[in-house]
């Protein structure tokens, strides 16, 4: 099993595009989607849904960290772009999350005290093995005649505002105190901060470029940067998912290893294009034990 955590509704419908058989999966009052990736049934996600900031990402991770046991969590979303160079529906992978609102306020200084964390090494090298040839681009929806989204491996920042400008004092730290940030967002350092406390459970953080962050933020959103970006991101973020070894307790045939069984269900799904993609057999969660 593995977890994929998003902030917005955009971005947890560009996952869901991806899953089959989903079902909720309730724990402690957070409602999880629980499903197979289209075509790879033996690849399993628990997604779930945060809300912004940085708080509620710290929180949840832990929750669902500690009821799935995960082999690996990957935060996705969008995030504002910090060089120009960077197009709307880039994707950036996280080599580093930095939290920059650490630090101590002087009469005349803000001096800067970041945390910062990296990605996963084995996370990391199996999303470089994804570029080569754009093998991700396999798992875009609705792709448009030449369209060729890139995906970089670069630092991010992260705190709880969102920035929509390139001159104000927030854009000046960050272009002096992290400058090797390309982007900014804001949940990617409550999740790399849990993940890492959770027994060095395996994290990485991959975000679509959706604004510019340089005061046009709306129109870009009104311009679809938003979905554009979630979708890419998403897209990737599956690529990877798959990359990774299958769940080990599932069976060939998809089937869910789940017990004690209280009465079965079954039925069958079809995924894009009409292209079936197995018979799941298993039991409603609401009696069966934790899935691992």
């Amino acid at each position: 099993m593995n977890v994929i955590m998003t902030a917005l509704p955009v971005e947890n419908a560009a996952v869901l595009e991806h899953l089959v058989d989903v079902r909720p999966h309730r724990h402690r009052g957070t409602v999880i989607d629980v499903g197979t990736v289209a075509g790879h049934p033996r690849h399993r996600v628990a997604l779930v849904s945060t809300g912004a900031g940085t708080a509620a990402a710290a929180a949840l991770t832990e929750r669902v960290r500690e009821e799935f046991a995960p082999s690996a969590m990957v935060f996705v979303g969008v995030a504002g772009g910090l060089r120009d160079w960077l197009e709307i529906g880039d994707v950036v992978v996280a080599t580093k999350i930095y939290s920059y609102q650490g630090g101590r306020s002087e009469n005349d200084a803000f001096l800067t005290r970041p945390s910062a964390w990296s990605a996963a090494h084995s996370l990391d090298q199996e999303s470089r093995r994804l570029v080569r040839g754009n093998a991700w681009h396999s798992f875009l929806t609705d792709r448009g005649e030449g369209e060729t989204p890139v995906a970089y491996f670069e630092p991010i920042a992260v705190g709880d505002v969102v920035l929509n400008s390139r001159t104000s004092e927030l854009a000046h730290r960050l272009r002096t105190s992290y400058n090797d940030a390309v982007a900014v967002e804001m949940e990617g350092s409550g999740f790399a901060h849990a993940a890492h406390l959770g027994d060095q459970v395996r994290a990485i953080v991959v975000r679509g470029i959706s604004d510019r962050a340089d005061g046009d933020k709306a129109a870009a959103d009104r311009q679809g940067g938003q979905r554009l970006a979630a979708r890419n991101a998403a897209a990737f973020a599956i690529a990877l998912i798959t990359a990774l070894e299958p769940d080990g307790d599932v069976p060939e045939d998809g089937g869910q290893e789940i017990a004690p069984p209280s009465g079965p269900m079954s039925n069958s799904n079809i995924a894009r294009d009409n292209a079936r993609v197995d018979q799941q057999i298993g039991f409603n969660f609401g009696s069966a034990r934790r899935i691992r």
